[in-house]
């Protein structure tokens, strides 16, 4: 039966405008530089990027592929590439505590620079103080204090064996040390001939050796000091001609960088630390064996490790800035702990593990100090303790170095303690929207961390000028990737495409991704073909052949249907039964099926039951549908007595979950039914929602619900009466594939669009609604009358019953 409440073909479509598209092919555009329609966030972005103040770092939400990454990389690199460079930063050697290495600034490309010029010092020490220690002036003054030594220790016992002499005692040198024997006419006495002397001059002699003794042992005494004293000498002479070594070499130095105090200072101390660690070069380069010079002081196999003085003064640079053109913007793919904060790492030696300064490594954020980080929420915070890290770097607004083990006190061994580096950095976390707003709520933190929020557009409007730009945003994306340029009715198609993925013939959508692949795919087709240009066929068959890959799952699901295992009738009429549509998004796969509805009545107390919310597999929005059901026949039809009816609806042949309230029309169209016995015509399929005034309102997915039920329609073959019934809000939705608007358009299938629920019945059943006269009473043979007269009837019955139940309790 026809109705004027069928659409039209134009209404099912809304065709691009070629007029609108004034080129022949995208390579007759120029490029596009910026988004379409997503000034808002650009807008954030750049208050985000440029104010200065602490917490606005900025999180950009919004769907993946719209564009987040592309907009952001582009914008921060222009912008930074007009800021100042960045610092270099380095880790030097702490000479007086070695566990906290001290970290240095420097402007961009001098920490390269100093790393290279401290790599030449120590070169040039190794042979300048081995030559300075060889020198002739060295050695003649070291051997002066020598024999100045030499000297003192002989002339001191010298004195003491004259004296011993004229007391009648010789001093021998024996191999065990010093004794003293009498002597007389410079002839030792043997012992035999002391015994014989008189006793008194034996008493004297031992007196006089006793006395020798103790002017040795002073002598012997003072000998130590005199070695020091030696000593001391030579150490002053070996740290003069060290100074002298080294002191313009170190002077060079200190002039070059006298602008950076913090460098002078280490110099001075490397020169101190030099004097007091001169055996760390007194082994010039000349004294390695022939080999050895000629494999650069290693033998091969010995390894090629730096020598002492090379390890202890060189230069850790953590962060180099030379080959820079602006401030830093960082992408972090991999953001762990680590890998954002910096990490030291360690060697195994003799089955130790070890470590220095040069094994402290940068984290993410130290290479974007003075600059920009970018970073993916999702995996920030799928790291474990990375969120937490960064907070705390931000926070306290300096880098610190530590291993996990020593940010939450897990270990207690000995490990580096580098000293903090100062932090100014912008950060950018990239993620969904659920992210951003759970952030909000759970981590009162986040705000005051994050206060820019830069939101993407997921669609935009389809007005003339956006359908342009989107031209030109296709000819960009076709350049860039290198691809075949697309002609006029391509372009069309794919922006066509567009507003279909958001189920809006008014608008585009804003995600770019969906739309490289399809004229990627398409320029694959065109190649294909032999064509030079990417032309409609290619596009279409892009489309196609995406649509197949993705719908096996729809396929066995339409096969089940078409096999009766699943019951959909398409002829027919039947009281209390139709057919309800529903959306299912299986991955990329979006498709439609219909449901058989059910619903029986009988005599109760006025509840409606949900049989699929009764077994827990309706959601709460379906739920609340079917209570408006209840709230509608009450207000509609019961105003003046009670409802008594016990219905129940059910959504036959469904093993999960339902949820949404697009099958509440449905639902209450099928009640109305069997309320009134008025059969309804099975070859329809209605979808929408449901207020309590009985008005129809817009859903989602009318374009797949109305393909899914068009498809089985298909399958079995169109007669003309099958359709599907949606709200009249939805018609501006509506971008329904070709062979749906051939079939409309040769009267083999129908679109209808309802506004409320009278005139959905009034197509469902072929019988006339009928509106309620100022008595509230409806036309005689109405659907509307004949619901009421239903519901009256029942009243009467159960106010019967209890009438009866009454005169019983009383006999």
């Amino acid at each position: 039966m026809s109705t004027s409440r069928e659409l039209p073909v134009s209404a099912l479509y809304r065709s691009c405008d070629l007029r609108q598209l004034d080129f022949e092919t995208t390579h007759d555009l120029a490029e596009l530089n910026e988004l379409v329609a997503q000034e808002r966030a650009a807008d954030a972005i750049g208050l985000g990027a440029s104010i200065q103040h602490e917490g606005y770092n900025l999180f950009v939400l919004g769907r993946e592929g719209t564009g987040r990454h592309s907009l952001l990389k582009q914008y921060l690199e222009e912008k930074a590439r007009t800021e100042p460079l960045a610092s270099d930063w380095c880790y030097l050697n702490n000479f007086q505590e070695s566990r906290q290495p001290r970290a240095i600034e420097l402007p961009a490309g001098r920490g390269r620079e100093l790393a290279q010029d401290m790599a030449q010092l120590v070169d040039d020490a190794r042979t300048a103080i081995p030559a300075a220690f060889e020198s002739e002036d060295y050695r003649t003054r070291r051997e002066s204090i020598e024999r100045e030594l030499a000297e003192e220790q002989e002339a001191a016992f010298e004195e003491v064996s004259k004296r011993a002499k004229e007391r009648g005692i010789g001093i021998i040198q024996t191999p065990t040390g010093m004794a003293m024997a009498p002597i007389r006419d410079e002839e030792t006495l043997a012992p035999e001939e002391f015994q014989q002397l008189p006793e008194a001059e034996r008493e004297r002699i031992v007196e006089q050796t006793e006395e020798v003794g103790k002017e040795l042992k002073a002598v012997l005494q003072e000998a130590p000091k005199r070695v020091r004293e030696a000593r001391r000498r030579v150490s002053e002479l070996d740290r003069e001609v060290a100074l002298w070594a080294v002191g313009s070499l170190i002077e060079e130095l200190t002039e070059k960088y006298e602008a950076h105090q913090e460098v002078v200072r280490y110099l001075q101390q490397i020169r101190e630390d030099i004097v007091q660690n001169i055996g760390l070069f007194r082994v010039s380069p000349e004294e390695h064996s022939p080999l050895q010079q000629l494999f650069g002081g290693a033998m091969p196999g010995e390894g090629t490790e730096a020598s002492p003085a090379t390890q202890r003064y060189a230069v850790n640079v953590l962060v180099d800035h030379e080959a820079a053109e602006g401030a830093p913007v960082v992408f972090e793919q991999n953001p762990t702990f680590q890998r954002l904060l910096g990490r030291v790492e360690h060697l195994s030696q003799m089955g130790t593990l070890v470590t220095n300064f040069q094994l402290i490594k940068a984290g993410a954020l130290h290479d974007a100090n003075g600059g920009y980080l970018v970073l993916d929420a999702r995996k920030l915070l799928t790291q474990p303790f990375a969120y937490d890290g960064l907070k705390r770097a931000l926070q306290s607004r300096e880098l610190r170095i530590e291993s996990l083990g020593q940010a939450y006190s897990l270990v207690s061994t000995v490990s580096l303690d580098p000293e903090p580096i100062p932090l100014s950095v912008k950060v950018v976390l990239i993620g969904e929207r659920l992210l951003y707003y759970m952030l909000q709520a759970l981590d009162p933190e986040f705000s005051t961390l994050f206060k820019v929020a830069a939101d993407f557009e997921d669609e935009v409007d389809r007005s003339e000028e956006n359908t342009r730009l989107y031209a030109r945003l296709l000819a960009t994306l076709a350049k860039r990737a290198s691809l075949k340029p697309l002609d006029r009715e391509a372009v069309a198609r794919v922006i066509e495409h567009s507003a279909r993925e958001v189920g809006d013939g008014e608008k585009l959508s804003a995600r770019i991704r969906p739309v490289a692949d399809i004229i990627r795919e398409a320029d694959f087709w065109a190649g294909k073909e032999g064509s030079e240009i990417i032309a409609l066929s290619a596009v279409e068959q892009a489309i196609e052949a995406r649509a197949r890959r993705n719908g096996r799952i729809r396929d066995r699901m339409h096969e089940e249907i078409l096999r009766n295992n699943v019951l959909i009738d398409t002829a027919g009429e039947v009281v209390g039964q139709i057919n309800g549509l529903a959306v299912l998004q299986i991955g990329d796969s979006r498709f439609g099926r219909p449901n058989r509805i059910t619903a029986r009545i009988a005599l109760g107390t006025g509840k409606v039951v949900d049989i699929e919310r009764e077994v827990e597999l309706g959601g709460p929005i379906h739920s609340k549908g079917v209570f408006i059901l209840s709230s509608y026949l009450a207000a509609t039809y019961a105003a003046d007595e009670p409802l008594s009816l016990s219905a129940s609806l059910v959504f036959e042949q469904s093993y999960g979950g339902v949820e949404g309230d697009s099958a509440s029309c449905a639902e209450l169209c099928a009640l109305l039914s069997a309320l009134a016995e008025s059969p309804i015509d099975q070859s329809l399929a209605v979808t929408g929602s449901v207020n309590q005034r009985g008005e129809v309102q817009a859903i989602g997915g009318a374009n797949e619900k109305i393909e899914g039920f068009f498809d089985i329609c298909q399958a079995r073959g169109l007669t003309g009466s099958q359709g599907v019934l949606i709200p009249a809000a939805n018609i501006k939705n509506l971008m329904l594939r070709r062979d749906v608007r051939d079939a409309v358009e040769k009267g083999l299938f129908r679109v209808c669009s309802v506004e409320n629920v009278d005139q959905a019945m009034e197509i469902l059943c072929g019988v006339p609604s009928g509106q309620a006269a100022p008595n509230g009473a409806f036309p005689e043979g109405s659907l509307n009358q004949r619901v009421g007269s239903r519901l009256s009837d029942l009243a009467q019955k159960r106010r019967k019953m209890g009438s009866d139940e009454k005169s019983e309790e009383g006999n």
